[in-house]
């Protein structure tokens, strides 16, 4: 589908976006991956392939590594995990090129901003803090603030509750099948951003609103939106 398909979609009507963070607004995969197998060759002593972490996708970390070191060494994992994570956040993970822009436009547009991530709070903190972008969003929840995790929508319901939002008044921003899954249980629209996305070939195959290949493309098309011109329909 075009991403300037519906391009008199009433961005008026809008008034958050929720971004997903790992593969949407920042290119963190290749650390997630490196973090992971440091933790596990060091406390099991072997690497997972990359489809295989994928698979861990969903609950926060502390959850996914709980499964594999086991409770008892959880704490000790997880300490290694943060080190590991943070000493190699400037080597192996980056902003993408565009989406700093992009986020303040849209602050200055006057949009809430919030981030939906399933990672957990101590990394997401890393992230935020390592790329300078936490001053963009109005709200933050990671995987250790929701019950219940991606796919399911709880974290965008709790921003909706935050800022009295009505369905119709947000946009989910994602790269991933549970964003997408996400978005649909809430009942908001979903803008598919596949720059960096593992699961690109299957995201394409599912229901979305909008599909974005570059950040330049999504970039040009919320300018568009948010024009003077446009948004009042003349």
């Amino acid at each position: 589908r075009s991403p300037f398909f519906g391009i008199f979609f009433n961005m008026n009507r809008i008034s958050c976006l929720i971004f997903d963070l790992d593969g949407t607004l920042g290119q963190t995969n290749d650390l997630i991956f490196a973090t992971f197998n440091h933790v596990a060759n060091k406390f099991l002593n072997k690497s997972f392939t990359r489809e295989e972490i994928i698979g861990l996708f969903g609950p926060p970390e502390e959850v996914a590594l709980a499964r594999i070191v086991g409770k008892d060494r959880i704490e000790q994992a997880l300490n290694e995990l943060y080190r590991y994570y943070e000493e190699h956040h400037l080597d192996l993970a980056r902003l993408h090129p565009g989406v700093e822009t992009l986020l303040d436009h849209l602050k200055q547009q006057g949009f809430h901003l919030a981030i939906f991530t399933g990672k957990g709070r101590r990394t997401t903190s890393i992230t935020v803090e390592k790329f300078g972008i936490r001053k963009y969003f109005d709200m933050i929840v990671t995987g250790s603030d929701v019950t219940n995790h991606k796919p399911s929508s709880d974290g965008i319901r709790k921003v909706m509750k935050m800022f009295s939002l009505r369905p119709e008044e947000v946009l989910m921003v994602g790269d991933a099948v549970s964003d997408v899954k996400a978005a649909r249980e809430a009942g908001v629209k979903i803008a598919a951003v596949l720059w960096d996305s593992y699961a690109k070939t299957k995201v394409l195959e599912m229901e979305v609103d909008y599909v974005f290949h570059t950040v330049e493309d999504f970039d040009s098309w919320i300018r568009k939106l948010t024009s003077p011109t446009l948004s009042s329909g003349t």
